[in-house]
This record gives structure tokens, C-alpha cells and sequence, in this order.
């Protein structure tokens, strides 16, 4: 079997070929990154949802995200559920990208490839990029696999720009929620591609477990004054950690400030994984530790609220869903010098 860690020659040359096509189409002149739709991977079956970027003339790119976390995540973004620039928004991106940078972006590995391909770019937005986005790591090198679907999904959002072009109401269905999609159809040794409409399956918020009795006790036992309001929230870290022989990811951080003073009474860092199973526990060994509880906290995202919600209530302690942390925020922006 072949071994489909890294595209092959012929793998390669069929993504820039398409790449160089997807360019010339410049399918930015006509369409916006609103206008999504999907193109199903032949082999996993998974649609990847398509966003051609570059109406702005800022960065020229095709995102395809994966499935319906990937989908999830291009309609926060939609929905302005980030601010401009926020960085944020590089975690919550599940795709494959194309995009097309000045040369300064290009990694060695990228320009070995174009020189073994024999071919030349030159000037602004002119060099193909092809990443891999996951939550949580930094972008990423492509697979055998995944350089095989960009490659399709390349292709088929030509075919599709082209038709849109003509008819720009082809993505809309009368029925909300359903999605254009291209799906491939094997004939012999050949795929053929037809039109179908689909309705994703966007994954529901995270469930998480219910708060650990022993932790309500711990909190009842550690005779705690309450004082104060705090504000807490939680986030990736844009400083990369890197460990010999796997993808650099970005830690992520639970950070607890004094509402009043701004003080940063404490912070604790992890791998995203291992952020759920111990997020309840730091916090009550801190509260144990300094023997405070605050009357109230002040929480932002709901995945936050989620988890500290079962246990502000079961401790008596208020919590509130606001729109913003300004000295949360504040003193986020402070730390980045040290992180």
C-alpha cells in the first residue's frame, strides 16, 4: 500500500495545475465568501464547504471546510462572531486552503516542491499555498489524501464559479439549510460529477459532564469568603508549542480576573484536550488555595458559562453571560509579551 503521509510527484503536479487554473478563473470577481457550497471527497465521502476568498483584494484563496464542524465554524465567523483581526478565528478553522501568497509566506518544503515541478511564480499574491487548518494546531503540511481532494475540490469550484457567474441564484434552495453540493460519481476509471443539494450535519455544542458532587463538597468543606466579582474566560494562546515529531499546537488558557482591581488572580494553560477533564479541578484546588470565592463571576462564551455554570449554582455563586470582558481583555493583551 502506499504510504499517504506526503503527496506524491503526480499528486503534486495535479494540485498546482489546478491551483494555476482556480487563479486564472479569478472567481473572486463574481462571487463572495458568503456564497458556500460543498464538493464531496470521493474516496471519504465527506463533503468540504467552499469559500472562495478574495472579493476584498486582500487574500485570494479556496477554503474547503471539512464536514459540518468545518461548516460550523466559516458561519461563526459569518455571523461576526469574531471581530476584525481577532485572532481567535485561526482556531475555530477546520479546512484545506489554496491560497495565494507573496513568496515571503512560502516555507522551504513549498519552494522544493515548485522548483521540482519545474515551475515559476513571481510577484504579489502569486505563490500557491496549500495548508491544512485544525483547531488548535498550526497550519499544516497536506497529506496524500488531502492534496487529492483540494485537487477536486479545485476543479469542481471552477465549474461551479463559471455557472454561478450566469446564474447567481444556483446556491439558493427553496428549502432553508440546504446546500449545493458537487458529488462525484465513478464510471470504470473515471469520476463524473452531478449536482445534488444536501443538509449538513453541524455538530452540536459540546456536552459536558455533569459537576462532580466531590467538588461541590470540596467547595463547601474549604469554608470559602466570598468577595468580589470575576471575570473568566478561556482561549488558545498564539505561541506555538513545538515537541519532536508532531504538528506544533497552541496551548489553551483559563484566565481569572478581578473585576475591580484588574488584578490577574490566576491563569492555567493546556493542551485543548486536556481542558475539559481538568477545568472544574484547578478551578476549586485555586479556590481551596486562596480560601475566596467571588460573589459573582462574569463569563462570555458560552462554552465557559457551560462549565461554570453547575458550578456557581451548586456553590451559591452568581454567573452572567455578558458581550465583553474589557479587563479580561485588557489584561489578555498585557500577558502577550510574556506568553
Amino acid at each position: 500500500m502506499k504510504n499517504d503521509k506526503q503527496p506524491s510527484h503526480q499528486d503534486l503536479k495535479a494540485l498546482y495545475s489546478a491551483a494555476k487554473e482556480f487563479k486564472k478563473a479569478a472567481p473572486w470577481d463574481w462571487m463572495h465568501d458568503s456564497d458556500i457550497f460543498g464538493v464531496k471527497d470521493p474516496i471519504s465521502g465527506e463533503t468540504g464547504y467552499c469559500c472562495i476568498m478574495g472579493a476584498a483584494g486582500e487574500h485570494y484563496a479556496l477554503g474547503v471546510y471539512s464536514g459540518g464542524e468545518g461548516l460550523a465554524g466559516i458561519l461563526r465567523m459569518q455571523a461576526g462572531e469574531f471581530v476584525p483581526h481577532d485572532e481567535q478565528v485561526l482556531f475555530v478553522q477546520k479546512c484545506l486552503m489554496a491560497s495565494f501568497e507573496d513568496k515571503k509566506y512560502v516555507q522551504k518544503e513549498d519552494l522544493q516542491h515548485i522548483k521540482v515541478l519545474g515551475l515559476r511564480f513571481k510577484g504579489a499574491n502569486a505563490w500557491p499555498l496549500f495548508r491544512n487548518y485544525e483547531p488548535g494546531f498550526v497550519p499544516w503540511y497536506l497529506t496524500g489524501k488531502e492534496a487529492r481532494f483540494l485537487t477536486h475540490a479545485l476543479q469542481q469550484a471552477i465549474e461551479v464559479s463559471l455557472r454561478f457567474k450566469k446564474d447567481p441564484g444556483m446556491l439558493i434552495h427553496s428549502l432553508s439549510g440546504k446546500f449545493f453540493v458537487r458529488a462525484p460519481v465513478k464510471q470504470d476509471e473515471s469520476i463524473l460529477w452531478k449536482d445534488e443539494w444536501q443538509d449538513p450535519l453541524i455538530p452540536e455544542s459540546e456536552d459536558f459532564p455533569p459537576v462532580d458532587k466531590t467538588l461541590l463538597t470540596r467547595m463547601k468543606k474549604a469554608g470559602l469568603r466570598k468577595s468580589g466579582i470575576w471575570e473568566v474566560d478561556s482561549f488558545y494562546v498564539p505561541a506555538p508549542v513545538h515537541e519532536k515529531g508532531k504538528r506544533p499546537y497552541y496551548p489553551y488558557m483559563s484566565l481569572i480576573v478581578d473585576h475591580n482591581s484588574g488584578m490577574i488572580l490566576n491563569f492555567q494553560l493546556e493542551e485543548r484536550k486536556e481542558f475539559t477533564p481538568k477545568f472544574l479541578e484547578n478551578f476549586v484546588t485555586f479556590f481551596e488555595r486562596i480560601k475566596i470565592a467571588p460573589q459573582a463571576f462574569l463569563v462570555k462564551r458560552d462554552e465557559v458559562y457551560d462549565f461554570l455554570e453547575p458550578l456557581a449554582t451548586g456553590s451559591g455563586i452568581g454567573i452572567e453571560l455578558v458581550d465583553s470582558l474589557p479587563v479580561l481583555e485588557e489584561a489578555q493583551r498585557s500577558m502577550k509579551g510574556f506568553i
